[in-house]
């Protein structure tokens, strides 16, 4: 996806918590989110956006640590979450491609970084948001969930801070019945190593919906709503130890 996709990705997925966070009141637990409500949400989320904005707006190069969250609540809560939000998407789209700025692991560019990792953060927390409501959250778009998929396992499990380790060296496949995306996952004492490839046999393999791999993936969802074929205990290790 390019940068302005994300961008419009996050614009999109912000609105629609705030949409969500004030129909379901910021007393609303979130059942995606075991112990939260919807006031925990609306502050984290803030917090992560004006965090961001920092290094795009600022162009800062070295890590600064995210800010207190904020006491507010009610609809002074969501005033400042639209705002910090708000202020983000228009840093993103005000920033030269030529951007320097800190960021948390690989990719083209500080700026694609930044608008990818925010696109997706917003609309997992999106999807949050939505959790309190009865409808349940509504569909991620495929092909932003792909991207969702690969940013959390090249990206997020790329790095040595990753718990998804096992003893013996193990393998597994993830893919996307939709898209036709396809990941393959290394394991061992180290951090993970993933491939974008169907790279010969695994252990078990995930699959489903792109978006139901992204929401299972980021445990949104119960592991139930995708497929599992052969050592169905790496399903069950990655949900225990993939937490970011």
């Amino acid at each position: 996806m390019k940068v302005a996709e994300h961008i419009e990705a996050l614009e999109t997925a912000g609105v629609a918590l705030a949409d969500a966070a004030e129909t379901a009141g910021t007393d609303a637990e979130v059942p995606t989110c075991p112990g939260w409500r919807v006031r925990d949400l609306l502050r984290h989320t803030t917090v992560v956006h004006r965090w961001a904005t920092g290094f795009v707006a600022e162009g800062l190069t070295a890590y600064r640590p995210e800010g207190d969250e904020p006491r507010l609540d009610g609809a002074a809560l969501l005033a400042h979450y639209r705002e910090g939000h708000t202020a983000l998407v228009a840093a993103l789209r005000a920033a030269p491609e030529s951007l320097a700025a800190w960021a948390f692991f690989p990719a083209p560019s500080p700026l694609a970084f930044w608008a990818r990792r925010q696109a997706h953060e917003t609309t997992v927390h999106r999807a949050d948001a939505e959790s309190a409501l009865p409808a349940g959250p509504r569909p991620v778009e495929a092909r932003l969930a792909a991207d969702g998929v690969d940013e959390l396992l090249t990206g997020f499990h790329g790095r040595d801070r990753s718990r998804v380790r096992t003893a013996a060296p193990r393998s597994l496949r993830i893919r996307a019945t939709d898209t036709g995306d396809v990941w393959t996952v290394r394991l061992s004492a180290a951090p993970p190593v993933t491939e974008r490839a169907a790279a010969g046999p695994v252990d078990a393999e995930i699959s489903g919906t792109a978006e139901r791999l992204y929401l299972a993936l980021w445990n949104r969802v119960p592991a139930t709503e995708v497929a599992v074929s052969g050592d169905a205990e790496l399903l069950r290790l990655w949900r225990e130890t993939s937490a970011v």
